[in-house]
């Protein structure tokens, strides 16, 4: 009885699994059916930002790129941990400050030496 009960309760959201899934699907076979197909030259052609294509896309980005990418992460990473240390710092104390004194000191180097290598230069 009580199994009967529940599954009363889940019909709804089968219903709406049901009618999003045919709502996705039928809009999908109508826009295949009821499209205008026109082959132009300047629509099959290759598209990059608007202008022509000028090299090989599989050329390597430099590692500069890739190492300023990854600073990026690290230092928004490393502030994004700040945010959840201020809700709590008043729960945590003295202990909590030192900690995060310690996290900002580290964070501090980290940028002082990425600044030294260069790795904060775009160009």
């Amino acid at each position: 009885m009580i199994g009967s009960a529940t599954s009363i309760n889940y019909i709804p959201i089968f219903i709406f699994i049901v009618i999003s899934l045919v709502f996705g699907i039928g809009t999908l076979v109508i826009s295949y059916f009821v499209q205008v197909r026109i082959d132009d030259p300047e629509k099959l052609s290759t598209y990059e930002c608007g202008s022509e294509p000028i090299s090989d896309a599989r050329n390597p980005f430099p590692a500069r790129y890739y190492i300023i990418a990854m600073l990026f992460v690290i230092f928004d990473v490393e502030v994004a941990f700040l945010y959840p240390w201020a809700v709590v710092f008043d729960k945590i104390g003295l202990f909590g400050l030192i900690e995060m004194i310690v996290f900002i000191a580290l964070f501090l180097v980290a940028y002082v030496y990425a600044w030294k290598k260069g790795g904060l230069e775009w160009d």
